[in-house]
């Protein structure tokens, strides 16, 4: 099975200014995503951007950046699925190469290394799966305890802990997708879905699954990384 690795990383990002290579302890933040794309088993990866600086900062890490994504599919309304499905053509028109997978590895989950990237191959590989998803679990953030707000009245949701105050841990566990990894066969992805029929999923601690959008997600990976170096 040959996969191809896509870190997606346009310029312009709002909540978080020039975040896909502001520097996180000293290290441009798409560095870290590079770094174990080239040690895992991936067949081989890319880096799809609008921007000719991200580009080069890639290129310095030792990532590929065939192409410029297009205008069109780099503003904030562009989906992932047209992002990946644009390198997969231009791969295969422009280099002969096609792919039976592709694993979208976002930059903005720095912490996700090259044990995860190879685990979630051997997971595709040896399953009947269109995908494998990494997430984290919610911890206290447990669907059961949220509730709707209706006229300003706390109201239960169908799905509500069976009484109030119920322990965490005697409700059913629950995962959250973390932004680490998407690995997806290509006829899925050509149907136009990530998930497909059949996921499988990657669980990875909430240490490792950082996502960052903001400041505040920004700073805590620093300090996560200050205190794990």
């Amino acid at each position: 099975m040959r996969i191809l690795g896509i870190i997606p990383a346009r310029g312009g990002s709002k909540g978080l200014p020039g975040k896909n290579i502001k520097l996180l302890n000293g290290t441009p933040l798409i560095a870290y995503t590079i770094k174990e794309a080239l040690n895992s088993n991936l067949d081989e990866f890319i880096v799809s951007t609008d921007s000719e600086e991200i580009a080069e900062v890639a290129r310095n890490y030792g990532g590929k950046v065939p192409f410029l994504r297009p205008a069109e599919i780099a503003t904030d309304n562009a989906s992932s699925l047209d992002v990946v499905l644009h390198a997969l053509d231009f791969m295969k028109e422009h280099e002969n190469k096609e792919y039976d997978a592709i694993m979208l590895l976002q930059p903005t989950t720095p912490y996700r290394d090259s044990a995860d990237i190879n685990q979630a191959i051997n997971l595709l590989i040896s399953s009947d799966a269109d995908s494998v998803i990494s997430v984290t679990d919610v911890g206290g953030t447990h669907p059961a305890r949220m509730k709707f707000i209706v006229d300003g009245n706390l109201i239960d949701p169908p799905f509500v802990e069976a009484f109030e105050g119920q322990n965490r841990q005697e409700l059913p566990p629950m995962y959250i997708r973390n932004g680490g990894i998407y690995l997806t066969k290509v006829d899925t992805i050509r149907k136009g879905s990530f998930k497909g029929n059949i996921s499988k999923a990657l669980v990875m601690p909430e240490k490792k699954s950082v996502n960052i959008d903001n400041i505040d997600d920004f700073e805590f990976a620093e300090w996560l990384m200050s205190k794990h170096q």
